[in-house]
């Protein structure tokens, strides 16, 4: 038998966790954009470390057992990992609420509980009878600027599903996009992951930045594309609706390729009465609505989605979120959520 060198073998690992941990935060770093109404608030963000490796422990704590070389434990995070093997049952459309979908890749599971509204708004306003709360389905849509969230009571609170901030652009990742993704599964909402478009980037380039870093899940719901306006944006281009058009439609079937779901788009106002009216009629949309119903906003549009507050208040989070509801009844959410839709 030999004898190890405890001291040699610590200062080893410690050399190659340093370099590991310092070459991610370099790949992964924090974006500077901002979506929808979400402000960036006065007190500093929390951070997360990607890739953080467990100190080792105290060598008179270890015995010569735990230093012997480990078979290789495959990272449960993979975004790059498909899973294999997986069922892709049938697709429908949800009954009268948008177009045909691809087969979903997930199995489906038992009906988690439906919590009703119990959101406040800062800013609230009278939809008129065609209220949001007339809908029994509602989520949110988080990123860093919400910090540290509280998602059990968030969900308790009438979130039902969250969309999480994940990546922009070619290069920029949610630096609490893994955090929020753990946490909001473990808490029981249906999860989904958005990608702020950048019109300065290869639209390919980001649909691998994406597909890099947003695990292929059982039960995860279909990515979004956000695609809008940006005053805060470096990048001040502005696309002919055909150069539009094409951008997206290489980024969404890249994806679609990928996840075997096709994307949801997000949008505002102003972005789709210049480039998506009319526009892509097979795919789902996610429309932001806070001053009257999207029937009004974008006449003759199906949607899915409706972000109808910008300004939302809720135990579980500190500051204002946006908040939104699913077009359709519990039922059809299940059936649509789990990916059967029949």
């Amino acid at each position: 038998m030999h004898r190890f060198n405890v001291p040699f073998v610590l200062s080893i690992c410690l050399v190659v966790a340093g370099c590991t941990s310092s070459r991610m935060d370099e790949i992964l770093s924090p974006s500077s954009e901002t979506t929808s109404s979400i402000s960036r608030p006065d007190v500093p963000t929390p951070t997360v470390a990607v890739g953080a490796v467990k100190p080792v422990e105290a060598a008179a704590a270890v015995g010569v057992a735990a230093l012997m070389p480990q078979p290789a434990v495959p990272e449960p995070f993979e975004a790059s990992m498909p899973l294999a093997g997986m069922p892709v049952p049938a697709a429908r459309p949800v009954a009268m609420l948008a177009p045909d979908m691809p087969a979903v890749g997930t199995a489906p599971r038992m009906r988690g509980k439906i919590y009703s509204r119990q959101f406040r708004d800062a800013k609230p306003i009278n939809f008129g009878s065609r209220s949001p709360r007339s809908l029994p389905v509602h989520g949110v849509d988080v990123s860093r600027w919400q910090g540290e969230i509280d998602w059990p009571k968030l969900r308790s609170q009438g979130a039902n599903f969250a969309y999480i901030k994940a990546t922009d652009g070619g290069d920029h990742l949610d630096p609490m996009f893994r955090k929020n993704w753990r946490a909001a599964h473990e808490a029981g909402l249906k999860r989904g992951a958005y990608h702020f478009f950048y019109w300065c980037r290869v639209a390919s380039e980001q649909a691998d930045w994406f597909i890099r870093n947003v695990p292929k899940v059982p039960g995860a719901l279909p990515p979004v594309i956000d695609v809008e306006y940006n005053g805060e944006s470096s990048c001040k281009r502005r696309l002919s609706r055909a150069k539009v058009l094409e951008k997206m439609q290489v980024f969404m079937d890249r994806l679609e390729r990928h996840y075997g779901q096709r994307p949801i788009i997000y949008t505002a106002p102003d972005f789709y009465s210049d480039n998506l009216e009319g526009a892509f009629p097979n795919h789902h949309f996610w429309l932001r609505s806070v001053a009257a119903h999207p029937s009004k906003v974008y006449p003759g549009r199906k949607w899915l989605f409706w972000q109808y507050s910008g300004s939302g208040l809720s135990h579980g989070v500190t500051g204002r979120i946006d908040l939104n509801a699913f077009h359709g009844s519990e039922d059809e959410w299940h059936r649509w959520a789990s990916g059967t839709r029949g």
